[in-house]
């Protein structure tokens, strides 16, 4: 006796894993987030707070963003470095990157702040003032009174911020560039090369867009790290989401609305991005 088993219908145990494959987390995510819209829209502490910290998003943004494209570039020169033969631009990437990676970013931010960006400043002080000794009345003396005129003040503690960060980041990025550079096979080097191509052509036209192309999903989830990172720059004053989340909590001793609408708004610009860095992450998949 055949027993017929109907396709449409779900076998033993499919039910139950069908269930588990379900995106509960998000669900979740999802209903927290209604239920915090809500909030903001009824209750009047949660909406002036709201409004309150909503200028700290376009500063936490601009920081982020800025200090990433930054890092980027930085990476990118050095994670070229890191893959070079010579042995003294190859030890000072290197050094670079170990020296940065070995810092925690918040000491870094600080030490970039009040000593690493002061002394450059003093420096190009005393070009400016070296300059002008030297150049006397030609045309370059406008340019190195200007130097010699640079002041601390001038520096704000956003660019502070952004200068630190990069710092920060760009050793993670060079890792990152070095790592995709790596991971394209040697032959295409070679088969670039034995066509008459020079080593920096080969790189910048048969190398690097392959390498981006495998790069480009850990460059979009240190972008969501930088966001969330950023919050560290409220230690130089900053008026980002977490500086002004701090003013208002101590003007108005509500710490419960205040960090429930800092974390709503970091979980929306972070897992927005990530939403983002998923979907490109299915698009250039490598198979």
């Amino acid at each position: 006796m055949s027993t017929h088993v109907n396709p449409a219908q779900p076998g033993p145990g499919q039910g139950t894993s069908r269930w588990r494959e379900q995106p509960w987390w998000a669900y979740i995510v999802i209903v927290l987030g209604v239920i915090m819209l809500y909030l903001i829209l009824t209750s009047p502490n949660y909406r002036e707070t709201f409004f309150f910290l909503l200028p700290g998003v376009k500063v936490t943004l601009q920081i982020a963003l800025s200090a990433y494209i930054l890092a980027v570039i930085i990476g990118l020169f050095v994670g070229l470095a890191r893959t070079s033969k010579n042995p003294f631009v190859y030890n000072l990437a290197t050094f670079y990157v170990q020296v940065v990676r070995g810092i925690p970013l918040i000491v870094l931010i600080l030490y970039t702040a009040f000593v690493g960006i002061p002394q450059g400043v003093n420096l190009i002080k005393a070009l400016g003032q070296w300059g002008l000794s030297w150049a006397g009345d030609t045309f370059l003396s406008g340019l190195f009174q200007a130097l010699a005129n640079v002041s601390l003040r001038q520096v704000p503690m956003e660019l502070r911020a952004i200068i630190a960060l990069a710092i920060g980041y760009g050793a993670f990025e060079a890792e990152v560039f070095r790592a995709g550079i790596e991971s394209i096979g040697k032959g295409q080097m070679e088969a670039a090369l034995s066509l008459g191509m020079t080593y920096w052509q080969a790189m910048r036209l048969v190398i690097l867009p392959q390498a981006i192309r495998r790069i480009l999903p850990p460059l979009g989830n240190d972008l969501v790290a930088m966001i969330k990172d950023s919050a560290l720059v409220t230690v130089l004053a900053v008026r980002d989401i977490t500086q002004l989340a701090r003013l208002r909590k101590a003007a108005t001793f509500r710490p419960i609305e205040t960090y429930n609408i800092v974390v709503f708004l970091y979980l929306s610009m972070t897992m927005s991005l990530s939403a983002v860095v998923r979907y490109i992450e299915r698009k250039w998949r490598i198979v």
